[in-house]
């Protein structure tokens, strides 16, 4: 054999393997990217299974502390990304609430939402203490306090006054006729821990929560 023929030997073999090691590379490196995709895949769906301290947060319950609410005044709290009006009602408050029935569209709360110890005439566990989550049942706005009895005029008991489109609820959360609302104020689970602790998301206070 002839040196030429020699090379040409050597080269091919050279070539055969250079050609093998390539194959090897792409074949890993195709695996590689494959097993890399299934886990970008796998992350989320993983995920999905391991609800976040944030989602589980936006669940739990609030505590308000009713020794800073006085009598007649209200706070705005926030549970599960929702307004919450807590309003302490004064005897005046109360008085006035069942003066006005003919003039609501539900009354006794039939078609509207509360849990069964709200479905009463004060719709609370406790007649001076209103929770209701605080959006129009019209179309989700946010109502305003109108607590002074005759400041929407000369039969206005006191309430809530909706400057979207003009919805009025009384203390109780009662939607007034006339308004573009059909159903009452919308009563979220409440539970009071002790004598100053409101619990608004559980219907049970479980234990006692110091205030």
């Amino acid at each position: 054999m002839s040196p030429s023929d020699d090379t040409a030997v050597n080269g091919a073999g050279e070539a055969g393997e250079a050609s093998l090691d390539r194959r090897k590379f792409l074949t890993r490196a195709v695996t590689g990217v494959g097993v890399v995709g299934v886990l970008f895949t796998a992350v989320p769906f993983v995920e999905s299974w391991l609800p976040s301290e944030r989602a589980r947060a936006l669940g739990g319950p609030v505590t308000v502390d009713l020794a800073k609410v006085d009598p007649g005044q209200m706070v705005l709290v926030t549970w599960r990304r929702k307004p919450i009006f807590v309003v302490r009602r004064t005897p005046q408050m109360m008085s006035l609430l069942g003066n006005h029935d003919n003039h609501l569209k539900d009354p006794h709360s039939s078609n509207s939402q509360q849990p069964p110890y709200a479905r009463n005439d004060m719709r609370a566990r406790q007649a001076d203490l209103f929770v209701a989550i605080a959006v129009c049942t019209h179309l989700g706005c946010l109502p305003k306090t109108r607590f002074k009895p005759g400041e929407m005029g000369p039969d206005w008991p006191g309430g809530f006054f909706c400057p979207c489109h003009g919805s009025r609820f009384d203390l109780a959360g009662r939607v007034f006729d006339g308004s573009p609302a059909s159903l009452n104020l919308v009563i979220p689970p409440y539970a009071l821990a002790n004598a100053q602790t409101l619990m608004i998301g559980v219907d049970q206070a479980t234990s006692t929560v110091s205030s």
